[in-house]
């Protein structure tokens, strides 16, 4: 007898296609129907509230070159190998990574069908400020300078922001980058200590010039990037964690939120394996050496830019870092006393040449208020185009005292040498990077909840409380180690923020790396 058509459907667990059961032993009597309540899922949060997933590399590609070529680049630029093996020179090593990794970001996001250029704010506000330097390159005292500013650094710079912007896209990639540049800085700054206890290379007043040319040649450059990148290294120090897998691998395929059946619910077990933050002694210990390293630096550069520039990016970092750990504060205060009459006199008697200028036997600081004065007088007389990208040191007009200086101001240097289009520009981009900074740093703080603290390495959330819920599901643990990093990130560049433009207001970075 050929089976009846109901018969012939699958049953899982007693329930047939026709929601019919029936026993083995009435096989061909009617079944019973079986009311079986439907099942409500719940709807898909909004596109806005869900958590994004990039996997970089996807299945089947080898590993992401964009990322190493920006990985290689820095390191290129910042290391510099050429200098100690001058046969790397020819290779032009930070060039060729540059094109590896552009090259392979633009391939691959072609082949994935996205945009060719993932544009942000600030990323806009980098391209506004490039169109107006090209549009008043025409109108530029000397043009062929102004077009060597653009093609030799500031288009550079455009270039690796974009493959920033693109390849560091897990909170992982972003703390590893930043361990990078502090390993860098430490090397920079390791050289400045050196030069300056053999006496070497070492320029009027007492001050260490950098070891590493670049953009670290210039004491007041130097300085001025030491005291952007110690904000990073001093909160790893004060909070370095390790990222741990949030759940053993047979249950790491289980849907999020469904408990695992072997899942050990002893403490001492879910405090070693659950992906919670976990102190890295280690990479403390080497966070807080990078940062007193560069701050002997930024010492023995004797740079007044630089001394106010860390007054103001310290007290920010105190304010924000005893919100992270509680005690900062006091250690800040201890710390400061301790250190500051192990500071040389030769130190002292330069930076009191901030309020008294008697004080300063090299003359620099009046020299500077005049060179801002005929900046000033440059941008009144040309408004709207300025002198030219670049060209300010060069532009020689009858009754210029100081020749050949820059404005050492970025503020006076934009509106002399680009105008007043120029000047709006850099002022978007400056006011994005803190709009993006304080914004970032609040939502993670919100997604992390309102009693986060910092204790023994360790985000603390509320008692009694495993998860944070969001609006896509709950946070687990490794999601949360990634909000942390992030914010962690996020609360550094503040204070970096904060020192850069203090040091800028004393120096000509406009088209600079930092």
């Amino acid at each position: 007898m050929p089976p009846s058509p109901a018969s012939s459907r699958p049953c899982v667990a007693g329930r047939c296609g026709d929601k019919m059961e029936r026993l083995t032993f009435g096989y061909g009597v009617p079944g019973r129907q079986v009311h079986t309540p439907p099942v409500h899922k719940p709807a898909p949060p909004p596109e806005d509230q869900v958590r994004a997933l990039v996997l970089d590399p996807l299945p089947g590609e080898s590993s992401d070159w964009a990322y190493f070529g920006l990985l290689a680049f820095t390191a290129a630029l910042l290391f510099r190998p050429q200098d100690q093996l001058p046969a790397l020179e020819r290779l032009h090593l930070a060039e060729l990574s540059a094109i590896v990794g552009l090259s392979a970001m633009a391939v691959k996001r072609l082949v994935r069908r996205l945009p060719l250029v993932s544009l942000t704010p600030e990323l806009v506000g980098l391209l506004a400020f490039g169109a107006v330097l090209v549009a008043t390159t025409p109108f530029s005292f000397w043009p062929g300078g102004s077009v060597e500013v653009i093609t030799g650094m500031y288009l550079k710079v455009l270039l690796i922001v974009v493959l920033m912007v693109n390849s560091l896209n897990t909170p992982l990639r972003l703390q590893r980058f930043t361990w990078l540049i502090l390993l860098a800085s430490a090397y920079i700054s390791l050289r400045a200590v050196v030069d300056y206890a053999r006496g070497v290379n070492i320029i009027e007043g007492g001050r260490v010039a950098g070891a590493v040319k670049g953009i670290f040649g210039n004491p007041n450059d130097l300085a001025l990037n030491m005291v952007a990148f110690i904000p990073f290294a001093a909160l790893l120090a004060l909070l370095a964690v390790r990222r741990q897998p949030s759940s053993p691998p047979a249950a790491r395929t289980r849907p999020r939120g469904e408990a695992s059946e072997t899942a050990d619910p002893s403490p001492r077990r879910r405090r070693r394996g659950d992906g919670e933050r976990q102190p890295a002694t280690l990479s403390r210990l080497v966070a807080a050496g990078v940062v007193l390293i560069m701050l002997l630096a930024v010492v023995f550069t004797k740079s007044r830019s630089g001394f106010l520039g860390l007054a103001a990016m310290v007290a920010v970092l105190v304010y924000y870092g005893q919100r992270v750990k509680p005690g900062v504060a006091v250690a800040a205060v201890v710390l400061l006393v301790a250190l500051l009459p192990l500071l040389p006199s030769s130190f002292w008697a330069r930076m009191s040449s901030i309020t008294d200028e008697s004080a300063d036997r090299t003359g620099s600081r009046s020299a500077r208020r005049q060179v801002a004065i005929e900046a000033a007088n440059v941008f009144v007389a040309r408004p709207l185009t300025g002198i030219g990208p670049g060209q300010f040191k060069n532009y020689n007009p009858p009754g210029r005292l100081e020749r050949w200086r820059e404005a050492h101001n970025v503020w006076l240097q934009v509106a002399s040498e680009t105008g007043i289009f120029g000047l709006l520009a850099f002022l978007y981009l400056v006011v994005s990077a803190f709009r993006a900074a304080f914004w970032s740093r609040s939502q993670l703080s919100r997604f992390l909840g309102a009693g986060q603290a910092a204790q023994a390495g360790r985000w603390r959330r509320p008692a009694g409380q495993d998860r944070r819920e969001s609006a896509s599901g709950p946070w687990t643990m490794t999601e949360s180690t990634d909000l942390g990093i992030l914010q962690l990130q996020a609360t550094a560049l503040i204070p970096s923020l904060i020192g850069w433009a203090v040091c800028a207001m004393f120096a000509s970075v406009a088209y600079n790396w930092t």
